[in-house]
């Protein structure tokens, strides 16, 4: 069974919020919730408070347990952007943009072997 959590417009660039959520995407939902909570970037308690919010929705409106569930997709979209101007020299603007971030979170109790998130082996 998948269960489904969003959080939109946050206002994080959505480049760095898919730095984060490529480190937990295919864990257990035990394992990214430590991963993030000592994490030290900006966008980890976000992502963590997400899954803590779709581990809830598994918990109370499903009646699954939470020891069994993976991270079965995790999308990072950009949410509209916030156009400001900032003052230059010589009377002139620049222009700034302010992005925000959509995050969609998958959870599901099924894990097939396809989903299995295996270590990456790299070559010196």
């Amino acid at each position: 069974m998948d269960i489904l959590a969003k959080a939109r417009y946050i206002r994080h660039s959505p480049r760095k919020v898919r730095l984060v959520a490529d480190l937990v995407r295919g864990l257990p939902v035990a394992e990214a919730a430590a991963q993030l909570s000592f994490l030290r970037k900006a966008a980890a308690p976000v992502l963590l408070k997400l899954l803590r919010s779709a581990i809830a929705n598994a918990e109370n409106n499903f009646k699954l347990d939470a020891g069994k569930l993976w991270i079965k997709r995790l999308t990072v979209d950009g949410g509209p952007t916030i156009k400001r101007f900032r003052p230059r020299a010589f009377g002139r603007g620049a222009p700034i943009k302010k992005r925000t971030a959509h995050i969609n979170i998958i959870l599901t109790d099924e894990i097939q072997k396809s989903e299995i998130r295996k270590p990456e082996i790299r070559k010196k």
